[in-house]
Parts: C-alpha cells; structure tokens; sequence
C-alpha cells in the first residue's frame, strides 16, 4: 500500500484527489495539506511514501520545498502536480528533487500511474517532454529560456513574478538580500531587461509562449 500524502491551496482540488484515490487500491491517503510547511511538520510525524503536490504553495513555495524534502526527508519521494507548463518548471523541479511532474490537465489513471511508477524508483515526466529530452528538441522559445535557468535563478523567478520582495525571498530561500540582488540581476541581463517590472513581464510572456 502506498502512503500518500497530498497537498494543494486549493481545498476542491484537495477533497477532489481524495475522492478520486478512494477507489484506488493500492494508494491510501494518509494527509491532506494546503501550505509547504506543513508537508515538514506531517513528514516528522508520519509515515509517508509520496508526496503529490502543487508548485506554488502558501509559506514554502515549489522548488524551496523540494531542496527541504530533499535535504530533510530522502526517503519520501515527491511528485509535483501543477497548472505550470511542464516545458517551462518539470527540468527545474526535478533538478530540485522532484520524481515527477504532471499538470492538472492530466486524468486519475495517468496520475496513478506516476505514483506507481515513481513508488517503484522511476522518474515521472510526460511522453511529450521525455522525447523532447531524448532527442534534444524543444517546442517553443519559453521552454529553452526557461532551460537556460540554473535552479536557484528560477526559484529566485518563479518568487519575482508572484510579487515577493527581495527581504521576503531571502527569507523564504535561506539566501541574503545581496544575494537576491545578485540572483535578479542576472535574470534581467538573460531576459534583456532593465528594470524588475519589465523582468516580471518578460518572465509571464516566456511562460504563455509555452
């Protein structure tokens, strides 16, 4: 039987994956979260096999939460199930620690068989993306950007675009301010900007190139 524990902001999206794995025999739901810290705080307590959760989480956000996971817990095994475009976020995620990567979009048996696959020491990435990376194509402007990215410059991104200030983020990624400083300006000499809010800008387009 497979632990899992899900979490997600969102409480339908959560009640949602719960129903769903009910009638899953071999997964049992153990955990139902809606913020970052709180997968550390259960993890301490519980046993846990994976975890299924969203990028962009209230209080430990996506690619910070995988470096604690990572760090913390190695033998829980994380599968991040996200809206974000697989193209522009899955090669970060996993750099991070993650063990697969599924959009929304994707239906209960897909979903399944991730956690299956990814329960039996797999890596979970889409069909699409997996030839992309076998045969060192791309499909569109934003995924290569986006690949050009170390995993901490799109953490430091990914905090940007959802309006964190450089204090807040150098609190959330355990990094200082001067570092945050460093971090943006390289992003905006890669995006060809001059200034945060054209940085913030370019950043969402790279993403609805997608």
């Amino acid at each position: 039987m497979i632990k899992l524990l899900i979490a997600d902001n969102h409480p339908i999206t959560r009640k949602g994956l719960e129903v769903l794995f009910s009638a899953t025999p071999n997964i049992k739901v153990v955990g139902s979260l809606d913020n970052g810290e709180a997968i550390l705080e259960f993890l301490k307590k519980n046993q846990v096999d994976i975890v299924l959760t969203e990028a962009d989480l209230p209080k430990l956000n996506g690619l910070t939460l995988l470096r604690y996971l990572k760090n913390d817990f190695p033998d829980v095994k994380t599968i991040i199930l996200s809206a974000q475009p697989e193209e522009v976020y899955a090669i970060n995620a996993i750099k991070a620690g993650a063990n697969g990567y599924i959009n929304k979009s994707e239906n209960v048996i897909t979903i399944s068989e991730a956690i299956s696959k990814v329960h039996d020491g797999g890596i979970y990435l889409s069909n699409d993306l997996t030839q992309q990376l076998a045969f060192g194509t791309r499909v569109n402007k934003g995924g290569t950007f986006y690949k050009k990215l170390s995993t901490r410059e799109a953490e430091v991104l990914k905090l940007l675009t959802i309006g964190k200030k450089n204090k807040e983020i150098s609190k959330e990624l355990d990094i200082n301010e001067k570092t945050v400083s460093t971090y943006k300006a390289r992003l905006m000499r890669k995006l060809k900007v001059t200034n945060l809010v054209d940085l913030v800008n370019q950043a969402k387009l790279s993403k609805e190139v997608s």
